[in-house]
C-alpha cells in the first residue's frame, strides 16, 4: 500500500498561527517536513520573530495516519516551538498521537497541549 502524501500549511491571524498537517505523518512521508523544519524555515513562511509571542494552533484534523517516526517528528516540532511560541494547542488530535504518547510515557507532557 502506497503512503499518502504529507502536506502542511499555515494561516496567520493577528496573535494566532494555525499550522495544519494533512495526509500521513509516517517514516515514508516525513523527510520533506523534517528538512524544512530543521533548515529553520519553519514551514517556509514563518520565522522565529513571527512566532514569538504568538499562540500556535496545530490542526491535525486532516491527518490520516501517524506512526512512531511521525510521532517522534511531531514531538520534536512541539518541543522546538515551545521555546519561542507564547502557547500551543493541538486541535483534533488523532488516536494514534495519544496512544504513542502513552507508549513513550509522554502522555502527561502531550496532554498539556491538547484542547479539551
Amino acid at each position: 500500500m502506497a503512503s499518502e502524501k504529507l502536506t502542511w500549511s499555515t494561516v496567520q491571524n493577528n496573535d494566532r498561527i494555525a499550522l495544519q498537517l494533512a495526509g500521513e505523518l509516517s517514516r515514508d512521508t516525513l523527510l520533506p517536513l523534517w528538512k524544512e523544519w530543521k533548515g529553520k524555515q519553519r514551514f517556509a513562511v514563518l520565522t522565529a520573530s513571527q512566532i514569538a509571542n504568538q499562540q500556535v494552533i496545530w490542526d491535525l484534523s486532516q491527518l490520516t495516519r501517524m506512526d512512531s517516526a511521525g510521532f517522534a517528528l511531531f514531538s520534536e516540532l512541539l518541543h522546538d516551538m515551545q521555546e519561542i511560541a507564547a502557547s500551543q494547542i493541538i486541535e483534533h488530535a488523532p488516536d494514534e498521537l495519544q496512544t504513542l504518547a502513552e507508549l513513550f510515557n509522554l502522555d502527561s507532557w502531550l496532554d498539556s497541549f491538547i484542547k479539551p
